[in-house]
């Protein structure tokens, strides 16, 4: 409780000072004159603390809360007396800075517009100006729009009032100021400058007069003149030809880079410091006596530049204070001259040599220059020619000597021919001489002036045309006469030619045809008859493509049943001839025929077939037949009769050679069936033929026949199927003694080549005629030939057969009444024996 005491006491003597203190200021101040008795009132405080300090604790604090919201009124009242005094005394301050300030404004304000002027402004952030001063100065017509300033182009030319535009727009955007002297449209010298001061912006445009005018108008004339000559000192200085001048006392006191790197300086001041001299001492004194004499020099001079010698053309003139040159490359021009001129003189040569009479006339109509074509085309002389006369006099010498084609008037078509020269482009014509010759004229007008003839003996060309139309139409009547279909298709794919046929072939119209329609519309119209897309795509190749191009033949089958034979020819100029012939009669007969052989081949087929089969069958009786036969011919089955054993005998050999017969037929079937193997292996020639010569013993020895055995002692052996080799040499051995008459000789030899072992079978028979050589190896063929021989045709078959198998051959030598030499070669090449075996 004390201490609340304690700083209740300390606040309640605080806020009795602060009320005492403002009261006195607000006396002092003459605010307050009003001194409260209870204020001053001695022993207030400890009063007051007497009367708290008997109050209790609930009371003390409503008693607090009450005293500061006293002590917090007291002191804002205090400090808004406080602020009021201090605000009357600055607005009393400022006004009398305002009513200063607007004094030294009007003072200003007259001095500034002493002069006619307009003033714009424009502040920050502000795009409306204020504009001020005598408008009438630049709009005296419209003085009461002021912001017609602003359109420059009203009271500017326009090149004036887009500068001055720009110049404004600079100034406001970037600050940049401008000093423009201007001409207004009504003839008025006016001076605008801009500039930004205190983050305005400020344009002052203000009347010129009298020396202020004259010397805005000499600073523009000087401002012009500096700037062309900037320019032209910079152009001197960057021009690639070398630029000097020179003063009155000869010394060089201009010099370009050009000059510099000519004269091999440093720099354009060096050339000048050293005062370097460009072209040499004769050439400069005649250049200085020209210059005196004449003000002017021009002259084509050599100069030598960085070590190499070129050619300049120098130009230099008399100026006041001194002389101006300049000297320029000529090299290349001097260059294409002479180049020029060579080639001239090569068009010339090479014109000499034309077949074409060649004249040209210059400017004057007079000739210039002609080809020994041109002299000996007209038969005129060089002495004439080489003085060179005028068209005219050539053109009468002509007519004199009747080598010109006859006119009626001839003064008006000379005057036809002569409009050449007034002309822009070149003419033809074609001139009929009376001695039969017809010349090609044409007439061409030179750029420089004249008239360039030139004649071409056309006779020969003209009767070539002719006899070519001549050809041509006998072409097209033969392509129309032909009942093949022709159609000729540019490279273009676009029909060029078709006859009749071709039309009538395809059902197309020939007033459609005769428009030249593309290929792939010519396809469309025909896919009615013919829709078959790879036969069209072939064709459209052939007639389109660019890279091998080679005939290609077609055969079309029609949905009306017809067959066309097609074939695209490529020819020589690009094009492309289709051809359409009907071959649906031809095919007829050939499906009959193809249809006939494979009935043919298909009753061989079953005539092997049966053959196969009933060989098959024959082999089981006849093994049985002949295994009876053995057994009844041996002793250990019983003894026969003379009569039984001879039965016997008989149907042993008849059954053997049934057997034989029967074993050829089923392999000439098996090897016509390709089911034929051969069983390689090693063969001992010499075995061989006598394995052969075993078998037919009973025939030699019956017919006394002799046989000759001839082999070479250093054959050896060889590969091949043992068993089929015998077959072939017994087979042909049989036919031999078959065909041989009694106590005739069988020669049988063998032969080793290089690639073969060569079998040899010669008797001395009857001999082969002439009309049966060609069918002696086909099957069932027998000829007796007047021989006792007779046999089933199989046996030279089979030797044919089987030596080919082996990948040999058989041939023969054989004469009439001589005898007969069949020889058979089997190759050493084992791959070849494989490859004929497989």
């Amino acid at each position: 409780m004390s201490g609340v005491i304690a700083v209740m006491r300390r606040t309640l003597l605080s806020c009795t000072s602060l009320v005492q203190g403002g009261i006195a200021g607000a006396g002092a101040a003459g605010l307050v004159d009003i001194s409260p008795a209870w204020a001053t009132e001695p022993g207030l405080p400890e009063r007051l603390i007497q009367t708290f300090t008997n109050l209790n604790r609930q009371d003390l604090t409503m008693l607090a809360m009450a005293l500061g919201v006293l002590g917090f009124s007291v002191v804002c009242a205090i400090l808004l007396m406080r602020t009021r005094v201090r605000a009357d005394a600055n607005e009393q301050r400022l006004r009398a800075e305002i009513r200063e300030l607007q004094s030294e404004a009007d003072r200003f304000r007259a001095l500034l517009f002493a002069e006619p002027q307009v003033l714009i402004s424009w502040s920050a952030g502000e795009d409306r100006p204020r504009i001020s001063g005598d408008t009438a100065l630049l709009l005296p017509q419209d003085a009461k729009q002021p912001l017609r300033i602003l359109a420059f182009g009203t009271w500017l030319p326009p090149e004036p009032a887009l500068q001055m535009d720009h110049a404004v727009d600079a100034l406001r955007s970037a600050g940049e100021g401008f000093l423009l002297n201007l001409l207004t449209s009504s003839g008025r010298t006016v001076e605008a400058m801009g500039r930004a001061i205190g983050g305005q912006a400020i344009v002052r445009i203000r009347d010129l007069g009298g020396l202020r005018r004259d010397l805005a108008e000499m600073t523009l004339r000087h401002n012009s003149l500096r700037e062309e000559t900037e320019m032209l000192r910079a152009f001197a200085a960057a021009a690639p030809w070398p630029l000097w001048t020179r003063g009155s006392d000869g010394k060089l006191n201009f010099a370009n880079a050009a000059y510099a790197r000519a004269t091999e300086a440093a720099s354009a001041t060096d050339a000048i410091e050293r005062n370097l001299e460009l072209l040499d001492s004769n050439d400069r004194l005649a250049m200085a006596r020209m210059l005196n004499e004449h003000a002017t020099f021009t002259a084509r001079l050599p100069i030598v530049i960085g070590g190499e010698r070129r050619i300049y053309d120098v130009h230099a003139l008399r100026a006041a204070g001194g002389s101006a040159g300049i000297a320029l490359d000529a090299s290349e021009a001097v260059m294409l001259r002479q180049t020029m001129e060579r080639m001239a003189d090569a068009h010339r040569r090479t014109l000499d040599q034309l077949s074409s009479g060649v004249a040209v006339f210059d400017g004057r109509r007079r000739l210039a220059f002609y080809n020994d074509s041109y002299r000996r085309l007209w038969d005129l002389d060089r002495a004439f020619l080489d003085g060179n006369p005028d068209d005219s006099s050539v053109l009468d010498r002509l007519r004199a000597g009747r080598k010109l084609p006859e006119q009626p008037d001839f003064r008006a078509w000379k005057a036809r021919l002569h409009e050449a020269y007034r002309a822009n482009e070149a003419a033809k014509d074609v001139w009929y001489l009376p001695d039969g010759r017809a010349l090609s004229i044409v007439t061409t007008p030179n750029p420089e002036g004249g008239v360039t003839y030139l004649f071409d003996d056309v006779t020969e060309s003209l009767d070539l045309a002719r006899r070519y139309d001549r050809l041509i139409t006998v072409q097209r009547e033969t392509l129309d006469s032909l009942t093949e279909a022709v159609a000729v298709f540019g490279s273009n794919g676009r029909a060029q030619l078709f006859n009749p046929a071709f039309a009538r072939m395809w059902k197309l119209s020939p007033e459609a045809l005769s428009q030249s329609p593309h290929i792939d519309t010519v396809e469309a119209w025909c896919k009615p008859l013919f829709d078959d897309d790879a036969a069209w795509q072939t064709i459209r190749n052939a007639v389109t493509g660019i890279d091998n191009r080679a005939a290609v033949p077609l055969k079309l089958e029609r949905k009306d049943g017809s067959v066309l034979d097609c074939m695209t020819m490529p020819l020589p100029d690009g094009a492309t001839m289709l051809t359409f012939h009907d071959i649906t009669d031809s095919e007829n007969v050939e499906r009959a025929l193809r249809e006939r052989n494979d009935a043919l081949e298909a009753a061989d087929q079953m005539k092997v077939d049966f053959v196969h089969h009933v060989s098959y069958e024959l082999r089981s009786p006849l093994t049985t037949i002949i295994g009876f036969a053995h057994l009844m011919n041996d002793p250990g089955t019983g003894p026969l009769t003379e009569k039984q054993a001879e039965y016997v005998n008989y149907i042993t050999s008849s059954t053997d050679a049934l057997l034989a017969l029967t074993n050829n037929i089923l392999d000439l079937a098996t090897i016509d069936a390709g089911a034929m193997t051969l069983e390689l292996g090693p063969v001992d020639v010499r075995k061989t033929i006598a394995a052969a010569a075993e078998g037919i013993q009973d025939r030699l020895a019956r017919d006394h026949i002799i046989l000759n055995v001839d082999v070479d002692p250093d054959i050896g052996n060889f590969i091949g199927d043992e068993r089929r080799i015998i077959q072939v040499l017994y087979n042909l051995l049989a036919n031999a003694a078959g065909f041989s008459p009694p106590d005739a000789v069988i020669t049988v030899s063998a032969r080793r080549t290089e690639h073969s072992v060569r079998f040899a079978v010669m008797d001395e028979g009857p001999g082969i005629p002439p009309e049966v050589k060609d069918k002696v190896f086909d099957w069932f063929e027998s000829h007796a030939n007047g021989s006792r021989h007779r046999g089933a045709g199989l046996g030279l078959s089979l030797v044919r057969s089987f030596v080919e198998l082996h990948g040999g051959r058989v041939h023969f030598d054989s004469t009439v009444k001589r005898g007969t030499r069949v020889v058979c070669d089997f190759p050493l090449d084992r791959s070849a024996q494989r490859n004929a075996a497989e």
